[in-house]
């Protein structure tokens, strides 16, 4: 009857085990619901032996006084959430080796086991909280000698062993001494922390081996140092903080080593009551911790709350470029915690999934190292910041960043750019896109002749490059950023408000170079060219079809322009006002353009002039002297007629123009009213 018995429970425990590992989570709450009340039993019913498949352990909100040892592979541990899913302990590092030949249970959460992800949860040692003196014990390791424990010694919130793969998601770590946070092995281990807040003394984040921290928060409550890295095993091991911020007491520092180490900081940012002291070398007690490969302490695109220090300047690597970064060349390639993840530095530092955005940070790739950004990528290929780069593709772009000679205004290349970073910026608040934008506008400051015009490229002055361009409203464009700047509206009330003074100057630079260049005919103030000489500021040809002529187009741009100065002189009214009797005078009434199907020709369409009564519309390009409309092919030959340009340029390019409708109906009338009116009245 007994064996019997016994048999019935090895079978019904049989069952309960295997329905157990039938679903797809072992459940833990502290109230009975769920499979177990305790996240080490959880942990214990799982199968010793290699699963190869990661085995869920979904653990319900509560304070778990309980410390958990993981000897198994391919286990993940997720939380509620940090906040109200806490494992916590109460242990000195030091009182626990007094009994103990090593680590294995000094922290809360005690790893041997890889391929171990946590997510949503807090791990938290309390001893230099619980403790409010120094005590003195017994230490059997130590011939029974006592020991003095301090609160303030070495307590760990995590610590592991020959784990190789860890990836921590949303966690908390805290504790009140140093080594909070140990993933120790020196020659395999690889590990991935993610938007985790980690809070300790000294080197409170101390991994061995290769590391990246992606978005995370340190707090450091220690003066000596908030992070620490042992590299000495192997040349290429690493530790990576992107994206990361570091707060703390007054004075702490930032970080040290005391034997081999190689650290990168990217994009982080540090509080304003960080010491001035970089990370350091604790000279070396014993001849094996000499360095083998010397100091290796890299920074890119750091900043301080605050003035920001020299000694986090930029300095990666001569031959290291930041667009080759990617979370596998963090691991040598051997691991790839982000499978899904091809995107580089840039884009991981603005990606949704870290707090930011991909468009913008993207943009941050484009950018050249004098602040503007190219118009295109690989030929005329138009940029596209939704695209994903391949490597080849990214060392290319690289290539190009110190010379930036590709940087404009053109097609909206810089302006646009600057527009979206800030607005993304206060969205959320990534100080790489603050200073990205910032850096943009100083290129627009660098770049102004002393004229007041824009070239159109700067600092490639080839061609006609160099010419003042109002061509497709770029320096309009440019002067329009700089008065949002003044106003801060637009999202531009981040940018710095030294800036002020620096845009009202460059504005009204531009203003004089736009009042000189109106053309005069027989006397007679009439509109603007597309493109100027530098220097004499005489109407130049561009490309091939675009010849000196008045422009029916961005003139208009130009008039909303001055129309927008606050206080218009009698100048600025005068060049108005001229600018809309031209406008006026040379608008074609009863004709419209229409796109018709043409399949003999390559386009399969062609661009056509069609009667229409109720359809006013404009030239691009009028006569210097006669005000006639002109239309040029790629031959440069200016005709009377669009039907007499090839197809290519009538289809592919806007030779007719509906724009200064609004501002001669509507706006001028409005503004004529307000200003004009308010000038005679003085």
């Amino acid at each position: 009857m007994k064996n019997i018995k016994n048999t019935l429970l090895f079978l019904y425990a049989l069952f309960a085990s295997q329905q157990l590992l039938a679903q797809k989570e072992i459940v833990v709450a502290q109230d009975g619901s769920g499979n177990f009340k305790t996240i080490q039993e959880a942990i214990n019913s799982l199968p010793a032996e290699d699963n190869k498949t990661q085995r869920i352990i979904s653990i319900k909100k509560g304070i778990y006084n309980e410390k958990l040892f993981i000897e198994k592979n391919f286990i993940t541990l997720r939380g509620e959430n940090p906040e109200n899913t806490v494992i916590t302990i109460s242990q000195a590092r030091e009182e626990w080796r007094c009994s103990n030949k090593d680590d294995y249970g000094t922290a809360a959460i005690n790893l041997q086991g890889s391929d171990i992800t946590l997510e949503n949860l807090s791990f938290i040692n309390s001893y230099g909280k619980d403790a409010k003196e120094d005590k003195e014990i017994v230490c059997p390791k130590e011939g029974g000698n006592t020991k003095v424990i301090k609160p303030g010694g070495h307590q760990m919130a995590l610590r592991s062993f020959k784990s190789t793969r860890l990836i921590v998601i949303n966690c908390i770590f805290r504790a009140y001494g140093g080594d909070t946070v140990s993933p120790w092995n020196t020659w395999e281990g690889m590990y991935y922390f993610k938007d985790c807040v980690m809070e300790g003394g000294v080197d409170f984040y101390c991994p061995r081996g290769w590391a990246l921290a992606e978005n995370c928060t340190f707090i450091c409550h220690n003066n000596n140092a908030a992070i620490w890295h042992d590299g000495s095993d192997v040349k290429t091991s690493k530790t990576v903080l992107l994206n990361c911020s570091f707060t703390g007491d007054d004075g702490f520092k930032l970080g040290r080593y005391h034997k081999d180490a190689q650290f990168y900081l990217l994009n982080c940012n540090f509080s304003k009551n960080m010491a001035d002291a970089e990370i350091y070398l604790v000279p070396a007690k014993d001849a094996k911790d000499t360095l083998k490969w010397g100091k290796r302490v890299y920074y890119y695109n750091c900043k301080r709350s605050g003035k920001d220090f020299g000694w986090y300047k930029n300095n990666l690597p001569a031959d290291f470029g930041i667009n080759e970064f990617n979370v596998a060349w963090v691991y040598d390639y051997k691991w790839n915690p982000v499978k899904s993840e091809t995107k580089t530095i840039e884009t991981i530092a603005a990606s949704k999934e870290v707090n930011g955005d991909p468009v913008a940070d993207n943009m941050l790739l484009y950018q050249r190292k004098n602040g503007g950004w190219p118009k295109h990528f690989q030929g005329d290929r138009k940029v596209d910041y939704k695209r994903v780069l391949s490597a080849d593709e990214l060392k290319e772009l690289q290539s190009g960043y110190d010379a930036g000679i590709d940087a404009t205004i053109d097609n909206e290349a810089t302006t646009k750019e600057i527009k979206y970073l800030v607005k993304a910026y206060k969205t959320y608040r990534n100080e790489a896109y603050l200073k990205a934008a910032t850096k943009g506008i100083d290129y627009l400051l660098k770049a102004q002749y002393a004229n007041g015009g824009w070239p159109q490229f700067y600092p490639d002055f080839s061609s006609y490059r160099s010419q003042i361009t109002y061509n497709d409203n770029a320096m309009i464009n440019v002067v329009t950023v700089l008065e949002d700047i003044v106003a801060g509206k637009n999202d531009f009330d981040v940018i710095d408000r030294a800036y002020v003074a620096k845009c009202n100057d460059a504005i009204k630079k531009a203003i004089d170079c736009v009042l000189k260049t109106q053309v005069i005919q027989n006397g007679k103030l009439t509109v603007w060219c597309a493109q100027y000489n530098a220097k004499t500021l005489v109407p130049e040809m561009a490309r091939k079809f675009e010849l000196a002529s008045l422009s029916g187009s961005e003139s208009v741009a130009i008039v909303r322009f001055l129309m927008r100065q606050p206080n218009p002189s009698k100048e600025i009214i005068a060049a108005v006002t001229s600018a809309v009797e031209w406008f006026k005078k040379v608008k074609i009434t009863g004709y419209a353009v229409k796109d018709v199907p043409e399949p003999q020709e390559a386009s399969g369409k062609d661009r056509v002039l069609v009667k229409d009564s109720n359809s006013v519309i404009w030239a691009r390009f009028y006569n210097l002297d006669t005000n006639e409309p002109i239309f040029v092919g790629r031959d440069s030959q200016p005709k009377k007629t669009l039907a007499e340009i090839e197809n290519e340029r009538r289809v592919g390019y806007a030779y007719y123009v509906t724009n200064p409708a609004k501002l001669i109906n509507e706006e001028y009338p409005k503004w004529a009213a307000e200003k004009v009116n308010k000038v005679k009245s003085k």
